[in-house]
């Protein structure tokens, strides 16, 4: 009987389920003595049966058995309830245990400083963070499970409903924290993320534009009207490529922007960012426009020379004729001189109008 009015219902889970297991060799040892009891109740009816002289004491001996006996399984049938209640209140308070530690644990990593330095590292803890995300949603239906669970328990079991209680707020507020905690992060996150694409977009187009003013510069001026026209075609061929570019670079700036009026706390660098671009691609611009006008110069200053030269051939090949003192000795000679000084008189004024 001591052991059916004992009152301990154990301190944890584990407790819980040694008093269990005593309680059950308890009970298999209570269903081996009634076998017992059940041969006593018999031999008591046969020596009534026999109208034995004690009848009376005998009978009451038994009922004193009996009604021990059942008060006896009554008890044992109350203990094992109180068991039962104990371990489902335990096990609840075990498996709150674990989810709040798994939360704790999670949350760690949720307060983390670090939000990347670079475009790469953002992107894997992005990835990383959806997948804790991911956690936290499989985890949802756990807290409301529990949540559901110390609905129930302190319905069933009113004496422990403060405890559970506790519990229970316990494992709501761990869970609110770590929500919360979850979705700051992945704000600081994508903010990070922003940034760093416009970084990276920052540091392309700048050294984009470096190499484009070394591409811009590395021509040397022609000394030929084909190499001239040459250098045009291709210097031409690098303002479509800049025009090319003009996409990325609004596309650069508008992400800037947006940063700015996001008020993001990299706002000072961004605006940096965005004047040394801006000036970087004015400044191409600027040498484009430089290097067309020397060009251009270049093709003028070719043009002269060749038609210089093809004047100059020209007079060297008419001195010949007019150094030439042949002046005919028949009138149809004479005649086909003056022809031929007329055409170079012709050829002369057509000339002259070049020069000029």
């Amino acid at each position: 009987e001591a052991i059916v009015t004992s009152e301990e219902l154990g301190q944890d889970l584990e407790h819980v389920e040694v008093l269990q297991k005593k309680f059950e060799e308890f009970q298999t040892d209570l269903a081996a003595h009634e076998e017992r009891v059940n041969e006593v109740n018999q031999f008591a009816g046969k020596l009534i049966q026999e109208q034995h002289p004690e009848e009376e004491l005998i009978k009451s001996k038994q009922d004193e058995v009996n009604a021990s006996w059942q008060r006896l399984k009554g008890l044992a049938l109350q203990r094992q309830g109180k068991l039962f209640g104990a371990a489902e209140v335990q096990r609840f308070n075990r498996d709150v245990d674990e989810t709040i530690s798994w939360i704790k644990e999670k949350g760690q990593l949720m307060a983390s400083d670090d939000f990347g330095r670079d475009l790469a590292s953002v992107q894997a803890l992005l990835r990383k963070h959806e997948g804790l995300e991911r956690d936290l949603a499989a985890l949802e239906d756990k807290v409301k499970a529990l949540c559901a669970e110390a609905d129930r328990l302190q319905q069933s079991h009113p004496i422990n409903a403060s405890q559970i209680q506790v519990k229970r707020e316990e494992l709501i507020a761990n869970w609110e924290q770590i929500r919360t905690l979850a979705a700051e992060r992945h704000a600081r996150l994508n903010d990070s993320y922003r940034l760093q694409r416009f970084l990276a977009d920052f540091r392309d187009l700048t050294s984009w534009v470096t190499e484009m003013k070394a591409l811009i510069n590395a021509d040397e001026l022609a000394n030929d009207v084909a190499g001239a026209e040459a250098l045009l075609d291709r210097h031409q061929e690098h303002k479509g490529e800049i025009d090319a570019h003009e996409d990325s670079f609004k596309s650069a700036d508008e992400s800037g922007q947006a940063l700015l009026s996001a008020g993001h706390y990299a706002s000072d660098e961004v605006k940096e960012k965005l004047t040394i671009l801006s000036a970087e691609r004015s400044a191409l611009l600027e040498l484009w426009e430089l290097r067309r006008q020397q060009y251009e110069q270049c093709m003028d200053l070719q043009l002269f020379y060749r038609d210089t030269e093809q004047v100059d051939n020209w007079m060297s090949k008419q001195e010949a004729f007019l150094l030439n003192e042949d002046l005919g000795d028949s009138l149809d000679s004479v005649e086909a001189l003056l022809k031929k000084h007329e055409d170079f008189e012709k050829s002369l004024s057509a000339q002259e109008e070049k020069i000029t």
